[in-house]
């Protein structure tokens, strides 16, 4: 019934209300702590994974931003319902694998989530909706001096925080924009935007993070070098390149309006054709078609549509969600059943 619930609740960070947010979907800061005299949980013996659970879990219940948020054991969960969390954004890939003594505590908003004993002994995210990545980042460096006072982290003056893996060691902070970029990719820039980025010491990512591929053309920019960098200069460079590529990306949204409207008008319609028409659909078809109506709205194509509704599917659909909200294991030939069902519904709401 707890997954049930947050299955019929959106997400703030997906209203689709923040600055830029027809280019950017989303935008997170992410930061890895570990505790002075415990080993990473990795070479950890439960033992250890228990004591540093404890620890954290305490200081989370005493907490002014996360002492009402749910503390979800992640080895009382079925593959699906680890499945949802991910598709959530709410654990990483990794996390997925469950285990003893990993923890996933979550506010109902599901702007600020805390992952225990996943590579570090903690994952603490905060996730915003279009560019607000300094807003972000006071909220989870708010969060990060709560729990700092209560919890011993390791931390060396030369090298900053100390992390599982020596690329996250310094800042121990990752921070990245979630892009729709469906005109470089319709003008074919998007490899040379990517390479661009590569050489600014970013790095872009599929729709899930590292390890991911892009999907729905959703792509994922976040910095590489936490050592060596103040927090507010890796916030800044992710936001200044962020910046650069929304605006390239509404010149490739010009530029395809100039090249061909008609042709642009006829995938847009075709989209909403076959999505409010379909019976059967599966993700990927409507990862793609749902990014063709998104653009739509964009480009002025798809007056009173509500971007809000797009972005609430573009989660809606994935297959552990509709298993959630449905109670019940499905065929795939059920889950695009469903799916087609659902966007006919909420598509039929918007115009």
């Amino acid at each position: 019934m707890r997954f049930q619930a947050m299955a019929n609740v959106t997400s703030r960070w997906v209203k689709g209300d923040g600055p830029e947010a027809e280019v950017v979907f989303s935008c997170r800061v992410r930061l890895a702590r570990n505790l002075e005299d415990f080993p990473f949980p990795l070479w950890a013996e439960e033992s250890k994974l228990k004591g540093v659970s404890e620890k954290v879990i305490n200081a989370i219940e005493k907490s002014k931003y996360l002492k009402n948020a749910h503390i979800i054991d992640m080895a009382e969960l079925s593959s699906t319902e680890r499945r949802f969390l991910l598709e959530r954004h709410l654990i990483s890939v990794e996390f997925t694998k469950g285990g003893k003594y990993r923890f996933l505590t979550t506010e109902k908003e599901e702007m600020l989530s805390l992952m225990i004993n996943e590579e570090d002994h903690l994952r603490l995210q905060t996730i915003f909706s279009g560019l607000q990545l300094t807003e972000a980042w006071r909220l989870i460096d708010r969060v990060d001096d709560e729990l700092e006072e209560r919890l011993d982290y390791a931390f060396l003056p030369r090298y900053g925080y100390l992390t599982a893996c020596p690329t996250n060691t310094g800042t121990g902070m990752r921070a990245s924009c979630m892009l729709h970029l469906p005109a470089l990719v319709a003008v074919r820039k998007i490899n040379d935007i990517l390479k661009g980025i590569s050489q600014l010491g970013l790095v872009a990512r599929g729709l899930y993070g590292e390890g991911t591929e892009a999907q729905g053309e959703f792509f994922q920019v976040s910095n590489q070098l936490t050592l060596g960098l103040k927090e507010e200069e890796i916030i800044d460079q992710v936001e200044r390149v962020t910046h650069q590529v929304v605006e390239q990306e509404k010149r490739a949204r010009e530029a395809l309006l100039k090249r061909n409207v008609i042709q642009i008008k006829n995938e847009v319609g075709r989209a909403y054709g076959i999505l409010t028409g379909a019976h059967l659909i599966s993700s990927q078809e409507t990862l793609e078609l749902l990014s063709k109506l998104r653009l739509g709205i964009g480009l002025k194509l798809l007056p009173g549509f509500n971007i809000q509704i797009l972005n609430e599917l573009f989660f809606l659909i994935t297959p552990a969600q509709l298993q959630i909200r449905e109670g019940r294991e499905l065929t795939p030939l059920s889950r695009d059943q469903l799916r087609a069902k659902l966007i006919r519904e909420k598509l039929s709401k918007v115009r």
